[in-house]
């Protein structure tokens, strides 16, 4: 019952506007070699940023590469596209996951810092 369920919602997810959007995006940003480098280096600085600030060493140059090549990102439409709507999948992922943890009570604080 719970696995047909799950099998539902991820039918449900694959038919969302955010799901098409993001697939629409990502297919039209990756057309292109240098747009989607950039697009991985930026995901890759994103990560490391992210394990440098919990570590509480904070990067300062890798802060400034990561903001450089998100502004270069930001001024090409078809990488702005997909960044935004990856940003909309993602938060509607995370809304779905709270949903199910606060269902069986799960504590997700540390996941909110």
């Amino acid at each position: 019952m719970v696995y047909d369920k799950a099998r539902e919602l991820a039918r449900m997810l694959k038919e969302s506007e955010e799901y098409k959007e993001y697939k629409q995006a990502s297919e039209k940003a990756f057309e292109n070699e240098t747009t989607k480098a950039l697009i991985k280096e930026y995901h890759q600085l994103q990560m490391q940023a992210q394990a440098s600030v919990v570590s509480g060493n904070k990067d300062d140059a890798l802060m400034e590469k990561l903001q450089k090549i998100g502004e270069v990102l930001q001024l090409n439409g078809d990488a702005s596209r997909f960044l935004f709507a990856e940003f909309r999948l993602n938060r509607m992922l995370g809304d779905v996951y709270k949903i199910l943890a606060e269902a069986i009570d799960i504590d997700l604080g540390m996941l909110e810092e």
